[in-house]
């Protein structure tokens, strides 16, 4: 019997995992899971930012908890997955979405910013996804995962943008994407990312600082920057049977900055 479109998004009685889901996209996108009928873990590196952010989801009606860890540490990584499956069971959907940038000139680019940048934005992605899989979506031939890349990962940048290893990190992720798509679909396990344009947050209030939110937002043909419920709907298309037909895929959204050359 075909399902009607409440039916198809309902995220009722599905467990998620949010890396970097303290603050930003990922509490962001933590909301709209749970919105959805999800429980949510989230996790970042801080208990305290995860207290309140918990507390934020709680206060909305949602079912959610918090593990610290730091997905720049092997063995956080490891003990994030065994303590979320201990905690809650099997995780139906993954998002990866803890990151860092660096901004300096290509050739002053420190090695060591190079390595904590590509380490944690894409080598955390693999790894993680790897434990889940393994644990939990393999073995029940199901599962979501979602992966937070950027229209950084799509080219270049404007012009007094200079973050090298985070555009080359995130032009990665699309491809792991794909990659593993392609790989695990026989798992029954989709694979798709979310490319953001500016957003404001913590990790992009520098560069918005630097060169003006109003002058960002007049390069996007919708004239602004992204909002608190512009990831909501695409994230819960990917998480849900609405969108069981989609996977390898990444999707920008940024206002249409992406679709204008030299944007």
């Amino acid at each position: 019997m075909t399902r009607n479109i409440q039916q198809l998004f309902d995220l009722k009685g599905k467990t998620a995992l949010v890396t970097g889901g303290s603050r930003g996209l990922g509490l962001q996108m933590a909301h709209a899971l749970g919105e959805a009928g999800a429980r949510v873990v989230i996790s970042s590196r801080k208990a305290t930012d995860l207290e309140e952010a918990t507390a934020e989801l709680q206060a909305a009606g949602i079912d959610a908890r918090w593990i610290a860890a730091d997905c720049s540490l092997d063995e956080d990584i490891r003990r994030l997955t065994s303590e979320t499956l201990q905690r809650v069971g099997e995780v139906d959907i993954l998002i990866n979405n803890a990151g860092a940038a660096w901004g300096a000139p290509a050739e002053d680019h420190p090695l060591e910013a190079w390595d904590k940048v590509m380490n944690l934005n894409v080598r955390s992605y693999f790894l993680l996804s790897q434990l889940i899989a393994k644990a939990s979506m393999i073995p029940r031939r199901t599962g979501s995962i979602i992966n937070t890349a950027s229209i950084a990962g799509l080219g270049g940048n404007p012009s007094g943008m200079k973050t090298i290893a985070y555009n080359t990190s995130k032009g990665a992720v699309i491809n792991f994407t794909r990659a593993l798509a392609a790989e695990w679909g026989e798992h029954g396990i989709r694979v798709n990312a979310i490319c953001p344009g500016f957003f404001p947050s913590k990790m992009t209030q520098g560069t918005l600082k630097a060169m003006g939110e109003e002058k960002l937002a007049s390069h996007a043909p919708l004239r602004r920057l992204g909002d608190d419920e512009d990831l909501k709907g695409l994230t819960v298309l990917y998480a849900s049977d609405a969108g069981k037909h989609i996977t390898g895929q990444w999707l920008a959204v940024d206002g249409g900055v992406s679709v204008i050359t030299g944007g």
